[in-house]
């Protein structure tokens, strides 16, 4: 008999894990996708729209109401419209008291109106708890299951407990919730999905721009130099021979430009004694992108290996070889091996292999999913070490390939000197400074202020005092 009775008992569904009702308001895509998603996960859901006709496109298991209906079965509602239709929810401010609405949406522009939705959301509706939550995750990642690149949703409201309910479900439907506060940061939240590459816009506007300046410089080099005093059409050079120029100088350049800001706030860190002061802002958003800056040097760095790989198939390289050994044979002379010029060549070779290969090392760990995996010292141990002695190697490749010509007058054409040489003057100024920065005079010093040290505490006392009498 108890033996039956346990098997009856171990078959009968488990009522105290049953998930609360979901309501939602609107049957739009989102609207759909999302109760698709929490019947999935386990939440009754049920949809307040204007018309109670089903259809083929709502979730087969949730039930359509009226809104008024719909919102007396739940305690949690999710307003799945446009803010021009909110409107609508004012004549059901008594049904609505005491619930959580959370408002999923989404502006055409940034700071469209003057207060964010949901802040709107909550003066229409005084007696609802606001919580803003969803307006992250598209419709189409609900619907394919493919989450991996919007699994973070924003989570803010005034109302503690509604937070959490709401918290609850984002991670029943396994995504990651962050808590952002009170409904103050809903305006910012629903500005992050209209931002278009916010960190990666200097970055590229600078790569263009380089890219722009260096093509017109090769230009007037390698092509209308040598039409207007030597009469020869180098006009191919266009296709290949310039942008394999211009891809490794952006790539060394861009490279310095990471550590550059690194070099300059160990400088100003020094004239002010203290790490207690703010960087300049140029500073600050220079600093922020210089992953950016490193991903699209190594894109560079990535065509000029491609770029250089093709060389020998060349209509103009191979015409070129053929040439001389043609006008060899006729001369009857044979070049003999120069070893100097032998050595320069593999070196040169050997450094840029060396350097690229850390160049991808350095690309490679930081990726989100590989700098997650690692703690913060080996993280700033590939940054920080190996990727000065990437910039080390990238630079000296660099020197080898032109060095003998620096002081060679044939390489400046209408004084301009190559493009290479150009791009060294970044890479040396910040190798410079870095070598003069670990000297232990400098970098003990530096040390104990990025440790907490102070040479003049009193500012930090002024400032404090400041800071205090003004909130006062």
């Amino acid at each position: 008999m108890n033996k039956n009775s346990s098997n009856t008992m171990a078959l009968a569904p488990n009522t105290s894990n049953k998930r609360e009702t979901v309501c939602i308001f609107g049957t739009g895509d989102f609207g759909r996708a999302l109760g698709h998603k929490m019947i999935q996960s386990g939440y009754p859901v049920v949809y307040g729209s204007r018309s109670t006709q089903t259809s083929s496109l709502i979730p087969k298991d949730a039930e359509v109401l009226s809104h008024a209906e719909a919102a007396q079965k739940a305690a949690i509602i999710i307003i799945a419209i446009q803010r021009q239709h909110y409107n609508f929810l004012t004549p059901l401010a008594e049904v609505l008291h005491g619930k959580v609405l959370v408002d999923i949406s989404n502006n055409l522009k940034i700071n469209q109106y003057p207060d964010s939705n949901a802040e709107y959301l909550a003066q229409l509706v005084p007696g609802a708890k606001v919580v803003k939550a969803f307006n992250t995750v598209s419709a189409w990642a609900l619907q394919s299951g493919t989450l991996d690149a919007s699994r973070q949703v924003f989570v803010c409201g005034n109302d503690i407990e509604a937070k959490q309910m709401v918290m609850d479900i984002v991670r029943a439907l396994g995504l990651t919730p962050l808590d952002q506060g009170s409904l103050l940061a809903a305006q910012e939240i629903e500005n992050y999905p209209l931002q278009l590459f916010p960190m990666w816009k200097f970055p590229i506007l600078l790569s263009l721009g380089l890219t722009a300046f260096f093509f017109f410089y090769c230009l007037i080099r390698d092509v209308i130099y040598p039409y207007v005093y030597e009469n020869k059409d180098f006009s191919f050079f266009i296709a290949i021979s310039i942008p394999n120029r211009i891809c490794p100088v952006l790539a060394l350049i861009l490279l310095a430009l990471v550590y550059l800001p690194g070099v300059l706030a160990a400088i100003i860190q020094l004239y002010r004694g203290t790490k207690y002061r703010r960087f300049p802002d140029w500073l600050d958003k220079w600093m922020l992108c210089r992953k950016q800056l490193g991903l699209v040097a190594l894109a560079f760095a990535s065509l000029h290996v491609l770029y250089t790989l093709v060389i020998p198939i060349r209509s103009f390289v191979r015409w070129r070889i053929s040439s001389q050994t043609i006008s060899q044979a006729q001369n009857n002379e044979t070049e003999p091996l120069n070893t100097t010029n032998a050595w320069l060549s593999d070196s040169y070779l050997a450094l840029g292999i060396l350097g690229f290969f850390l160049f991808v090392l350095l690309g490679i760990t930081s990726l989100p999913s590989v700098s997650n995996n690692v703690n913060w010292r080996e993280f700033r141990f590939v940054q920080s070490k190996l990727g000065y002695l990437t910039l080390v190697l990238c630079t000296a490749h660099t020197l080898v390939y032109g060095g003998k010509w620096f002081l060679s007058p044939s390489s400046y054409r209408w004084y301009l000197p190559n493009a290479y040489m150009l791009s060294l003057i970044v890479p040396c100024i910040v190798l410079v400074v870095k070598f003069v920065l670990i000297f232990p005079c400098l970098d003990k010093p530096l040390t104990r202020i990025r440790q907490g040290w102070e040479r003049n505490p009193q500012y930090s006392k002024q400032s404090n005092y400041i800071i205090n009498k003004s909130a006062v």
